[in-house]
């Protein structure tokens, strides 16, 4: 009996020297290229627009980290050059509104803090002094404050009194009683206890004073043009741990901390952003109703709440990141169309336009949508630019104007790499004939006349979506000689609401008919070898990877990633258990057990013939270990080929790292590599 494969030092330092004694002049991408990635971030344009300056993240080999500079260069794309250096991670920056100051958010001390840069003479000076890490840092108009927010800890309740130790005894640490609805978060672990809360700082450095109070979130700060007030959102109904949606526009006069709430619907109202003339509050939002998806709508009130009007009215995609135009005529904003990320403009009565395509590349490891953009006061916007053979790299648009690429970070690697092509394909599902969006990464120097091994590679979420971005999982199962396929199955984003919720209350169900008929589709182009195919997903990606093997045994191996087995065990372990049960379910699971295991793979571990491995981190609240060992344990008490790997400190994100996310396709490649029929490398003639 094979021995279950457990992630360790020895099996990493083992690849790392392959990698570093393989051929130097191999042109494919390799494993160990990964440390060598980097990828623009958060790019922020000057108010005139002179300059943008962003976020370049690379990897630090020695540390195993992602770590992250300040670079600026001119909006043309010259003088490209660095504002901080070292290993050390800087964030968030932003401009004072006469453009002569920068702010950001920088450990480079002993804690996160806030930084001000003089942009005229290089100066720079720390002006926080808290000590929990800042967000959401805002200018005020005039430049002299600064609006952010910040975890205010609060120490532990204490529930029991124990006896006094004696002196010099050694006893056990004391136990942690736990009474809040949502006591850890994965990523962040067990959460402290407190409440974030909205601050202002002079913008000279001094003592910060506490603006909002109570046991609430607050988030998102934004001035009012006369500095006398910030908006924001927060959910501060009295019970709110258990409606976590329903978030609200308030406003809070800073001297008196009065809270006036702006909005009252039922659902979330977010991410307000106050018109130059501080007449008008743009948010977003929608009408709750409890279903797995909805789109996200851009609104429009007045400044006192009143008159609240929908603007992108039948405009059926998620609208993201809301920006007013300087004259207040319109708003730019994000938004997902067919897997490619834009970056839009719409008028006050909806007449909206797509400015930049392609938007993205913040997501290395898999073609997830990600990415940013901010907007100057002449309507010049600045953002990430990401096509399948390039992370994002800074780049520059403008109304009526084909957008610049002003970076090329990942040259000196990829452009000395053999890439593989990504080319998009629609096929027609065989359940109800929808047409079903997807890409397939052929190898380098792939040749036609040749037949290759496929992996068919899904996405999580659900509800989330792939597009035509760079993906470092992608392209190295691509250089292994793999032909990849990844897909939007029905329940995926950016093709509208009602398709997102074709899996509402169904799901796992018809989107692996989807995914079978993407499968078949290539298949049919005849570079394909049926008796070579193979599947992997993390997430809600690891449900329907090991939901498909329970229906079908035409896969010659699969790796499920930090999947769902048992929604029945998952729906009270995950740590937004709040949230699931009420949006992905009917109610919860005491009440409806048969809904819960009709969709959960378990069900079909019966008919499992497919060699699976199992691939979840140490600390995933999400998808909680549990759930892998559950169908580890079931597979080989049925005699199934099973492996279950175990990545110690990961959470959720298991390719957080940049080792891990080595560590995850090699994982992947090799355990494919034990089931291939075929090991001809480049294809079978």
């Amino acid at each position: 009996m094979k021995k279950t494969l457990v992630f360790s030092a020895i099996v990493f330092t083992s690849l790392l020297s392959a990698a570093f004694a393989g051929d130097l002049e191999d042109e494919k991408l390799e494993l160990i290229d990964v440390f060598q990635l980097e990828y623009a971030a958060d790019p922020q344009i000057s108010p005139d627009g002179m300059y943008v300056v962003y976020v370049r993240s690379f990897m630090d080999i020695m540390a195993d980290r992602r770590r992250s500079n300040l670079w600026i260069l001119n909006a043309d794309g010259s003088e490209h050059r660095p504002l901080t250096s070292g290993n050390e991670n800087h964030r968030s920056p932003r401009w004072s509104p006469d453009g002569k100051r920068l702010l950001y958010v920088s450990g480079e001390e002993d804690s996160s803090q806030i930084y001000c840069r003089w942009m005229d003479t290089g100066q720079t000076a720390r002006l926080s002094r808290v000590l929990t890490s800042p967000r959401d840092i805002a200018w005020s108009p005039d430049g002299s404050f600064i609006a952010f927010s910040m975890l205010v800890p609060e120490p532990p309740e204490k529930f029991v009194s124990m006896p006094p130790q004696p002196r010099g005894a050694d006893w056990a640490e004391p136990a942690k009683v736990i009474r809040k609805l949502r006591y850890r978060a994965d990523g962040a672990g067990y959460l402290p206890d407190g409440f974030f809360h909205l601050f202002v700082l002079p913008s000279e450095g001094g003592t910060p004073r506490q603006i909002t109070a109570g046991n609430f979130n607050h988030g998102g700060p934004r001035w009012t043009p006369d500095g006398g007030s910030l908006i924001f959102s927060a959910n501060r109904h009295e019970d709110w741990e258990y409606q976590p949606r329903d978030t609200e526009v308030y406003e809070v006069d800073l001297s008196s901390r009065k809270v006036t709430a702006l909005t009252e619907r039922g659902g979330p109202d977010n991410n307000p952003v106050i018109s130059p003339d501080g007449a008008k509050i743009a948010y977003l939002g929608y009408d709750d109703r409890y279903q797995g998806y909805q789109v996200t709508r851009l609104y429009l009130m007045n400044r006192d709440g009143s008159r609240k009007r929908l603007v992108t009215g039948e405009f059926d995609r998620d609208v993201r990141n809301p920006n007013w135009s300087e004259d207040g005529n319109g708003l730019f904003f994000q938004y997902d169309e067919r897997g490619n990320t834009k970056v839009g403009f719409t008028t006050l009565d909806g007449k909206i336009e797509s400015l930049a395509n392609d938007v993205g590349g913040l997501s290395l490891g898999r073609p997830y949508s990600a990415g940013t953009y901010s907007v100057d006061e002449n309507g010049t916007f600045a953002f990430t630019l990401s096509r399948p053979d390039f992370p994002a790299d800074v780049a520059v648009g403008r109304r009526g104007t084909e957008p610049t690429r002003l970076t090329h970070l990942n040259e000196d690697l990829i452009g000395n790499k053999m890439l593989a092509s990504v080319e998009e394909i629609w096929f027609v599902s065989s359940f109800d004939g929808r047409k079903i969006q997807g890409w397939i990464a052929k190898p380098p120097g792939f040749d036609a006349s040749k037949t290759y091994p496929l992996i068919l590679e899904i996405h999580g979420g659900p509800f989330a979506n792939y597009g035509d971005r760079f993906a470092a999982e992608i392209q190295l199962y691509a250089a292994a000689g793999y032909v990849v396929l990844y897909a939007n199955p029905r329940g995926s984003t950016s093709y509208g609401q009602e398709f997102g919720n074709l899996i509402h209350h169904n799901y796992p169900s018809q989107d692996y008919d989807d995914l079978m008929s993407g499968v078949n589709a290539v298949i049919a182009r005849g570079y394909v070898d049926e008796d070579e195919l193979f599947v992997t997903g993390g997430s809600g990606g690891g449900v329907l990877s090991s939901w498909i093997v329970g229906m079908t045994g035409r896969f010659s191996a699969a790796v499920v990633a930090k999947p769902v087995i048992n929604w029945y065990s998952w729906a009270l372990t995950a740590d937004n258990y709040a949230f699931f049960y009420k949006y992905w379910f009917p109610g919860p699971p005491w009440e409806h057990m048969e809904h819960y295991m009709k969709r959960s793979p378990l069900s079909l571990v019966g008919n499992v013939t497919t060699p699976t491995m199992l691939l979840t981190g140490e600390e995933d609240y999400r998808t909680p270990m549990s759930e892998s060992e559950q169908y580890y344990q079931a597979l080989k008490l049925r005699k199934v080929d099973a492996a279950l790997v175990r990545i110690p400190g990961a959470s959720h994100g298991i390719a957080e790292r940049p080792s891990q996310l080595i560590a995850k396709v090699a994982h992947v490649l090799k355990w494919f590599e034990i089931h291939r029929k075929q090991t001809v490398a480049g294809g079978r003639s």
